[in-house]
């Protein structure tokens, strides 16, 4: 009697460990892994990858560098001009390289014509300063609109190649179906989270220009204020 029960329970383990087999354990797969399953398509997608960060670092050390001002340029440039002292006020505007410095020394320059004709002036050249500083930002703009582009570019093509494949074999399993979608899923997600990233660096680049913009509008009437003042 005990050796059935034995025997009965051993087939009972057998038949719980042949069931546990039976059940499949999810594969796992590395992000490298998945972004491989993508195909040649995200080669582009590399590269756009690579032009947006280059472009937003390179741009945004610039822009930070055009918007450093002293706090006291501007105090410094009134007391000289109104000491009458403006050679002193040249001097400072050409040794500070940023585009308020460049545009107050274009107004320096012009000290002595009439104030539309100085204002003018220093209108132009912060016009060419603000140019300087949007220079290759169009660049994230295209990323942001191209790169979701490739990416829904290659699903298709992916999904193209899936049922080709199926039409000409005759294998349309579920696996190989629902494998087949995710894998070419890969680029349009890419895609996305490039142009993202790109339309974002993008916003954040404009914000921290128009911030330095006006720093300039600002400084550009303070100075027309100190040709407006009397000198000592």
């Amino acid at each position: 009697m005990f050796y059935f029960l034995q025997v009965g329970v051993n087939n009972a383990v057998d038949t719980l460990h042949k069931a546990a087999a039976a059940i499949a354990v999810p594969e796992k797969i590395s992000m490298w892994d998945m972004l491989q399953k993508g195909g040649a398509i995200m080669y582009p997608l590399y590269l756009l990858l690579v032009i947006a960060i280059f472009v937003f670092f390179e741009r945004m050390i610039a822009i930070r560098k055009a918007s450093k001002i002293e706090g006291n340029f501007m105090n410094i440039i009134r007391d000289n001009i109104i000491n009458g002292n403006v050679t002193a006020a040249r001097s400072l505007s050409k040794n500070t390289d940023n585009p308020v410095a460049r545009m107050i020394d274009k107004g320096l320059q012009r000290i002595g014509k009439p104030i539309d004709a100085i204002e003018k002036s220093m209108e132009n050249v912060g016009k060419l300063e603000m140019y300087k500083m949007e220079r290759n930002l169009n660049i994230l703009s295209l990323v942001a609109g191209i790169a979701p582009m490739f990416g829904f570019l290659g699903t298709i093509i992916g999904m193209v190649q899936l049922f080709y494949g199926i039409a000409s074999t005759g294998e349309y399993t579920l696996n190989t179906i629902a494998g087949g979608i995710y894998t070419k899923m890969v680029t349009s997600a890419t895609g996305l989270i490039i142009g993202l990233i790109a339309y974002v660096g993008h916003n954040y680049l404009t914000t921290q220009i128009d911030k330095t913009a006006n720093k300039m509008e600002m400084a550009s009437a303070e100075f027309i204020d100190i040709l407006q003042e009397p000198t000592r």
